[in-house]
């Protein structure tokens, strides 16, 4: 049952990124003709006609796709119109300054959204709980762009403490990071809190709590553990979004990593870039949702178990 289960997923998983390239190659190839863009507006036709040929734009777009499908079964995954570079290595370079901006925000909304969760849950119906429900509130209703919009006017315009926009030192991550955070924090600590309850009023917890354990090795050791599969989920969305997540803060704040590639990419019609970037995204969600699978059954093996009955 086991390989079975790895087996499925993994199929899963390749007709997931199938789907995800084909969909993008289609939009990109019937949006609008990319020399168009690229070129001035008096480029003589023989010129686009040349770049056409140059790029196998004038191809039909069957044997566009397929030359694609080919190129990415031997790695290749065309070339940046822009700079005349491998795609692959314009993406590549971007990755780490988002996995830094994506890596900062995914821990702080990870500690403060459980802890924030588990204490609203303990002290249900006081002042603290209603205060993480409302923080959980605002942080999922709050659009990011609008929430680094008035970081921007408080911390860099009013005050002067932190810059607006670009990297260079631990300050630039400071604005990035939290916006992206508390959207995050606030999604879970809202369905830490609910989780936590629904343990809490389980008869294990009670009899645990009359034999006079230790509210502290109630809470570690039985109530936490039990509580944290349903919010799994929520992680492995937000760990699978670490890329696609930081579009708009990336562009907010000028950070230079994926997120404003993409945009800049997809106003370019930079179409092997733009189909590069969709590819890492479409991956990292395939594995995080199958990291998600594994984190259940090793938090609850009766999971397997389900299965195993079930096959």
């Amino acid at each position: 049952m086991t390989f079975g289960f790895v087996t499925l997923k993994l199929l899963r998983g390749i007709l997931t990124l199938f789907l995800a390239v084909t969909f993008v190659f289609l939009i990109l190839r019937f949006a609008g003709d990319p020399m168009r863009l690229m070129l001035p507006d008096d480029t003589p036709p023989d010129v686009l006609e040349h770049y056409r040929h140059v790029y196998g734009l004038d191809l039909p777009p069957p044997v566009q796709y397929l030359r694609y499908l080919q190129g990415l079964t031997q790695g290749e995954f065309g070339y940046s119109f822009r700079d005349q570079q491998p795609a692959l290595d314009t993406v590549m370079s971007r990755v780490p300054a988002t996995l830094l901006l994506g890596l900062v925000s995914f821990a702080l909304s990870t500690i403060f959204g459980m802890v924030a969760g588990v204490i609203a849950a303990l002290k249900r119906g006081s002042t603290v709980d209603h205060a993480v429900i409302s923080f959980s509130i605002f942080g999922h209703s709050m659009p990011s762009f609008f929430l680094g919009i008035l970081m921007i006017l408080l911390f860099a315009m009013t005050w002067r403490i932190l810059p607006s926009a670009g990297m260079g030192t631990p300050a630039h991550l400071v604005m990035p990071a939290l916006t992206l955070a508390v959207g995050g924090a606030g999604a879970i600590a809202r369905f830490t809190r609910s989780s936590m309850l629904e343990v809490l009023s389980q008869p294990y917890i009670r009899t645990a709590r009359a034999k006079g354990v230790p509210v502290r090795t109630r809470v570690l050791r039985d109530a936490v553990p039990n509580a944290a599969i349903p919010v799994i989920t929520v992680l492995g969305l937000r760990m699978g979004g670490l890329i696609s997540g930081t579009v708009v803060v990336e562009t907010v704040f000028a950070w230079p990593g994926i997120g404003q590639l993409l945009v800049t990419a997809v106003g370019q019609r930079d179409l092997a870039v733009v189909q590069t970037i969709v590819i890492l995204i479409a991956f990292t969600m395939v594995t995080a949702n199958y990291l998600v699978d594994l984190a259940y059954r090793w938090l609850d093996p009766r999971i397997a178990t389900a299965g195993k009955d079930a096959g």
